[in-house]
């Protein structure tokens, strides 16, 4: 079987969150089938060995992903004519574009539809190209795959695919998350939080993973409690004016609201194993990754009750309206109030709940949507 993987997402730099997908699970797809040749097409800046064996094959595509016309360049161009020489059984998408003039069986992932929902939290060109392009994708697609029962129904209803063409493949848990020692925690409390207990949040500063109103209830706990935490969050910034840096200048504790910007995995390890807990509370979200790495690393979790989220973290974490900043303060004060014993009773949940997910099993379920999609 000869399957060819787009993955331009990979681009020499830190990964994010389709990025870690990526890695993990095509790099133990590949080691557990020696039988099957794999291309990997990758960005011209693509200098990593993520993916390695005998049978694979790295190709860097031109020209770069960097705009939508170049996306419609090399996806309705380019790629046919790749495809029709390489002769493919599959071509699978580890971002989700699809080339809608070839005729080889093709296989996208497609992690959630955030930008039918919200497309003002993308910019312009990129909200043009989504949403014109996407619904033809899940068409066009052979079978799609995708990271959760909620995204799968919500491409069932937005696009009108039926349910069996799509697979959910879930996802996994880095494996470098894990419970820290006493005296690991007291030194990540010195190095981010000025040696006090603090409130964690990871992720990009994007609209859709409501930093802002995390920070307006972080302050409400703050008023309400006179309690000496703070919320420290990581993750890339852009300020110049932002919403997030207005945020910050009007409450009363923002001495307390630490930023760190991008973590190195070994600091994201230690940030988020010494947190009093994660409040994690985006409006959408086809997954929600730092939910099962904090279940990994035996920090309690506060999350949003939309979307994805229920699905993930079960009956392991506090919920609340994630458009309330009353209802995040209020579950705040509800982990804050909790005795030792409540506390471990929430991550022993926890510590259960992340045994639903991995990288093996999922790189397992995206081998049989590969297959199903070649003998369909």
């Amino acid at each position: 079987m000869r399957i060819v993987i787009n993955c331009w997402v990979l681009r020499n730099k830190q990964l994010d969150g389709i990025g870690y997908f990526t890695v993990n699970t095509f790099s133990r797809l590949i080691a557990d089938h020696p039988e099957a040749e794999f291309i990997l097409l990758c960005d011209k800046n693509y200098h990593e060995d993520y993916f390695v064996g005998k049978q694979v094959k790295i190709m860097r595509i031109f020209p770069p992903y960097r705009h939508p016309i170049l996306y419609l360049f090399y996806m309705e161009l380019v790629l046919p004519f790749l495809l029709k020489r390489l002769k493919p059984d599959v071509f699978v998408s580890a971002e989700g574009f699809l080339s809608l003039m070839s005729n080889v069986k093709q296989l996208p992932v497609i992690y959630d539809l955030n930008f039918e929902h919200f497309p003002e939290n993308l910019s312009f060109k990129n909200r043009i190209y989504f949403r014109t392009f996407f619904k033809r994708f899940a068409r066009k697609a052979t079978r799609i795959a995708t990271i959760s029962e909620y995204s799968k129904a919500d491409i069932v209803k937005l696009y009108g695919i039926d349910a069996n063409r799509i697979d959910n493949v879930s996802c996994g848990i880095n494996s470098n998350f894990l419970v820290l020692e006493d005296n690991e925690k007291k030194a990540a409390r010195l190095k981010f939080a000025d040696g006090h207990d603090y409130f964690f949040f990871v992720g990009s500063m994007h609209p859709r993973k409501n930093v802002v109103r995390l920070i307006q209830a972080f302050d409400q706990f703050i008023k309400q409690t006179n309690a000496k935490l703070q919320l420290v969050i990581a993750g890339h910034i852009l300020w110049s004016g932002s919403e997030i840096e207005s945020a910050v200048n009007t409450i009363s504790c923002k001495e307390a609201v630490k930023f760190t910007g991008r973590l190195t995995d070994d600091d994201l390890k230690t940030a988020l194993g010494g947190a009093f807990a994660l409040t994690f509370v985006p409006v959408f979200e086809g997954f929600g990754l730092p939910i099962v790495e904090a279940f990994q690393a035996g920090v309690p979790v506060i999350t949003s009750q939309v979307t994805s989220l229920p699905e993930v973290a079960g009956d392991a974490a506090i919920y609340a309206d994630p458009f309330d900043v009353d209802a995040i303060k209020d579950a705040m004060i509800k982990l804050h109030s909790m005795t030792m014993e409540e506390r471990q009773l929430i991550i022993n949940k926890g510590f259960k709940q992340k045994d639903m997910f991995s990288w093996q099993r999922t790189s397992e379920l995206m081998w049989i949507s590969i297959s199903n999609a070649v003998h369909q």
